[in-house]
């Protein structure tokens, strides 16, 4: 007999959906804690079902309510439902999906995507074959509730749905939906693209098998006069742009003419999808090619599309022109991930870091608005595709930006900036002759009225810093520095955001050019200490961080230690142990205290011993999560490393001085436990800190050899480059310290380092410490490494790298010579 509900008990559910809409805090609460009770009932899911299915007296809103706080049942508890409740729910479900509501057809269709998510489309047979059935209802609301449950299952399970663990339904369904791209309505249509769309980067068989009527199916509809099935044509072309280009090359030229018609839709989310298509083909080897006669329509309609819309403006509040006294929202805040030190030995190119580990993610604009949107994209494919074209572009580009640079209305200036930060890269060697004139221009831009031609002109100009530091001091650098520095202390935030990160670009480029103004720059960045907000803070100490490593010991002086540590020291001692804001703070001090070396000592020992004490709440944290997962959260191991590189930074920054601290402390026997974690980049940095320590105060390090060394050994895995690199880096210092003494352990390293060398498309900083690494064991332990010597000499010349490597690998080489063992050549 089907189950019907209690009449007291629906009223009862009736009321409590009622209460969760009431905004009220305590009722919130204490509808949480009925809806917890009432989970007990297992026939409570079968009232939720009925409200949201058959009882067509409420109002929409309520059985929607009722709908999704079912899906976040069968989400938490859909294991521990009865057999006949599952059933129930499943069976209303497909008996509901053509209810008249479109938001209701839209809830049962999330609600049967969450019980599919569960593992259930294995065991719901019926499932697919009756959706698929529904599509051919004659009732509009059946076959598009069917259609949207489908796209949903689609989006969640394209892998399972191409397996043989459903026996390829697939193979039905493809051919299914292609039937449905013609059909009289466009809701209709576009469910149909947009279920297909689901498996063209995944390569579904049943689509390759369908390929060609998919595209011709898609052209058909290039012409569709409803947005959504545009937007999902273009998406689609875009995908198959990237898979199956084989497919798309016949057509290309009328597919670039639709897409340039595409990209000016009056609908902004089809232009967004259809400029894709550009940064999707730069990548493409067919490009310039394909793309040649078309630049002269396509750039102008990637300028336009480079302007502010009317909703940017007022979400970035652009009207608003000072707004440093407000407080920031932390939700603006965008969490903050600590990249952990990576070591190499030190060379005429400085300290480097590992190509793998380098930030790519450098906006290609300003603005912080978290969507994707027109402007970013275009400004994205008019950088890439400069990169392609390079000097091509500009005669397309070039008589647009006269316009736009010095065009009265602001918004059109602005875009006109954007695009010349954004073809920088791509064009420069093109752009020098018009420099002279254009940075002058740039930075009077940097005065402007409207804070987001300020910003934008600050984002720009740190694009071209490279060709302003190789000019004459007095002729650009030192008015762009100025200028800079008073957009530091901008009445607006965003400003004050840009112009931050401006001059940490422009430090990295000048390095010690700066030293002659440090005084002034030291002024400013410590006046706006007091002037920031929370968020720009955390930029704030980028800026100085990146500030010490361009300028690195010039900074030791007595003006200007007195100027820079008081406020970050104060910052220090404000924050507590689990605040976040620790992390750009510890990195910054980690700089500080590399550059200031001596000049650190009088600020050493609480920060030293801080970074101690997080090391040792981390591991302790650790250790009770693994042994009581229930009681106990996981720790952020990011305090961890963080103070790990600060530890680095004071034994690199301190050298010997640093003794004292080490010999009061337990860090040798915390750096032991570190050493093994399980997360590569704690690991990562030990290993980094390891090896200063060992250059800094080995007496410390010396007992301990025992114990490290198998651990630096298993640890020579290029799987984990960075951990790779940084262990081989310790192993070069170590032995440097320990002489003929290293010989017991060579069998632990060597092989493995050999393996390294030899490995095709190793990173050149990990081959580099790896055959300086290998040079100073032959140095130290010649009788050892000196068989080795034809496994890994004579592939060298096909290995085709850095000038260093090689002069290491021939330093080798001679070293063994001199030792004696020419018979091993």
């Amino acid at each position: 007999m089907e189950w019907q509900p209690d009449e007291q008990g629906l009223q009862q559910v009736l009321q409590l959906l009622k209460d969760s809409q009431s905004p009220d805090t305590a009722t919130q609460r204490a509808v949480q804690e009925k809806l917890e009770q009432l989970n007990q009932f297992p026939d409570f899911n079968n009232y939720l079902i009925f409200v949201l299915t058959s009882l067509k007296s409420e109002d929409e809103p309520t059985r929607s309510l009722s709908g999704l706080i079912l899906k976040n049942n069968v989400k938490a508890h859909y294991q521990n439902f009865p057999p006949n409740v599952a059933d129930f729910i499943k069976r209303e479900c497909l008996n509901n999906i053509g209810d008249p509501s479109p938001l209701i057809r839209a809830t049962i269709g999330i609600l049967i995507t969450t019980i599919a998510s569960k593992g259930e489309l294995q065991t719901w047979p019926e499932l697919l074959p009756q959706l698929c059935n529904l599509l051919n209802s004659e009732d509009y609301n059946t076959c598009e509730g069917s259609f949207g449950a489908l796209q949903k299952i689609c989006e969640d399970s394209s892998e399972l749905l191409d397996s043989d663990a459903l026996n390829r339904p697939l193979n039905i369904m493809i051919p299914k939906f292609l039937q449905f791209f013609k059909h009289c309505s466009p809701k209709i249509r576009s469910h149909a693209i947009a279920c297909v769309n689901q498996f063209i980067i995944g390569r579904a068989q049943a689509l390759m098998d369908n390929i060609d009527t998919f595209i011709e199916s898609l052209f058909a509809l290039a012409g569709d006069e409803d947005s959504e099935v545009r937007k999902n044509v273009c998406r689609a072309l875009v995908m198959l742009l990237e898979v199956r280009i084989d497919r798309l090359i016949p057509h290309m030229h009328s597919i670039i003419q639709y897409m340039l018609q595409r990209t000016q839709d009056p609908d902004e989310n089809v232009a967004l999808e259809a400029c894709e298509f550009w940064l999707t083909l730069a990548e493409q080897p067919i490009c310039k090619e394909a793309l040649s006669g078309h630049l002269v329509q396509l750039i102008p309609i990637l300028v336009n599309g480079m302007k502010y819309s009317e909703i940017d403006i007022i979400l970035l509040k652009g009207d608003v022109e000072e707004d440093e006294t407000i407080p920031d929202s932390e939700q603006d805040i965008k969490p903050r991930f600590h990249k952990s030190r990576t070591v190499t030995l030190q060379h005429e190119g400085g300290e480097g870091e590992e190509g793998e580990d380098i930030d790519e993610d450098e906006d290609d604009d300003d603005d912080t608005l978290s969507d994707w949107n027109l402007r970013k994209c275009s400004a994205a494919a008019l950088d890439v595709l400069a990169n392609v074209f390079r000097e091509e572009l500009l005669p397309h580009l070039l008589p647009l930006l006269k316009g736009l640079l010095f065009h009265p209305d602001w918004v059109i200036k602005e875009s006109g900036i954007l695009v010349l930060g954004a073809i920088a890269e791509g064009c420069m060697q093109g752009m020098v002759p018009y420099l002279p004139e254009l940075i002058p221009h740039l930075i009077q831009c940097l005065c402007d009225k409207k804070a987001l031609v300020r910003s934008i002109a600050c984002w720009t100009l740190s694009r071209y810093a490279h060709w302003v530091v190789s000019q004459p001091p007095d002729a650009h650098l030192k008015p762009l520095m100025t200028e800079l520095l008073k957009r530091i202390l901008d009445g607006n935030k965003r400003v004050q955001e840009a112009a931050c990160s401006a001059f940490a670009t422009l430090e990295e480029e000048a390095c010690t050019e700066l030293v002659p103004y440090l005084s002034f720059i030291l002024d400013t960045l410590v006046f706006a200490f007091g002037k920031y907000q929370h968020k720009n803070l955390l930029i704030l100490y980028d800026a100085i961080g990146t500030l010490a490593d361009s300028v690195g010991h010039h900074l030791n002086q007595p003006e200007y230690i007195q100027k820079l540590m008081p406020p970050l020291i104060a910052k220090w001692n404000e924050l507590k142990d689990e605040d976040k804001d620790l992390f750009p703070l510890l990195e910054c001090l980690s700089s500080v205290a590399t550059a200031l070396q001596s000049g650190f000592l009088p600020y050493c020992e609480p920060v030293y011993q801080r970074c101690v004490t997080l090391v040792q709440k981390t591991l302790a944290q650790a250790m009770m999560y693994s042994q009581q997962p229930d009681q106990y959260e996981a720790p952020d191991k990011d305090f961890m490393i963080v103070a790990l590189d600060l530890l680095s930074g004071l034994a690199e920054g301190l050298g010997g001085h640093v003794d004292t601290l080490v010999a009061r402390s337990n860090i040798m026997t915390l750096l032991f436990q570190c050493m093994q974690d399980t997360m590569p980049e704690v690991r990562q940095s030990s290993f980094a800190l390891l090896g200063d320590l060992t250059k800094a105060c080995f007496p410390h390090v010396k007992p301990c050899i025992a114990e490290f060394m198998p651990i630096l050994g298993t640890n020579l895995n290029p799987e984990f480059i960075s951990v790779c690199n940084n262990a081989t880096w310790a192993i070069g210092e170590i032995c440097m310290q320990m002489g003929v003494e290293m010989q017991p352990y060579i069998a632990m390293v060597l092989n493995q380092l050999v393996e390294i060398i030899n490995r095709p498309n190793t990173p050149k900083t990990l081959l580099e410490n790896t055959a300086i690494t290998i040079g100073r064991l032959g140095y130290v332990c010649p009788q050892e490494v000196a068989p080795m010597l034809p496994q890994f000499i004579r592939p060298c010349p096909s290995l085709g790298v850095h000038s260093l490597f090689l002069f290491s690998l021939l330093t080798v080489l001679m070293l063994m010579l001199v030792f004696a063992y020419p018979f091993y050549l």
